[in-house]
């Protein structure tokens, strides 16, 4: 099986060299523009819908910080399992 590609040559002729240069450039500003906008949509959004939660959300945040107690307690409550050394657990 043959896998044909074209050459590549580059144009010998000043003028076509000039204009691929400049369609290139066109191109690659083209690109990064329509990058930039991108991600200034992206930004902006995502600033919106940050402030957006934190208005909807804002005061649950202040009546549960006003509920907490002043004082914390000193002992960790939960379930915990003792795990002897040498011998296998099974769950």
């Amino acid at each position: 099986m043959r896998v044909f590609m074209p050459s590549l040559h580059r144009s010998r002729h000043p003028l076509v060299r000039a204009l691929s240069l400049l369609v290139g450039v066109a191109l690659i500003a083209l690109l990064l523009v329509f990058g930039l906008v991108v991600a200034s949509v992206l930004l902006v959004g995502g600033v919106v819908l940050l402030a957006w939660r934190q208005w909807k959300h804002g005061s649950m945040f202040a009546k549960s910080a006003a509920a907490k107690p002043s004082h914390t307690p000193a002992v960790l409550e939960g379930e915990f399992v003792v795990v002897q050394q040498g011998r296998p657990v099974a769950r």
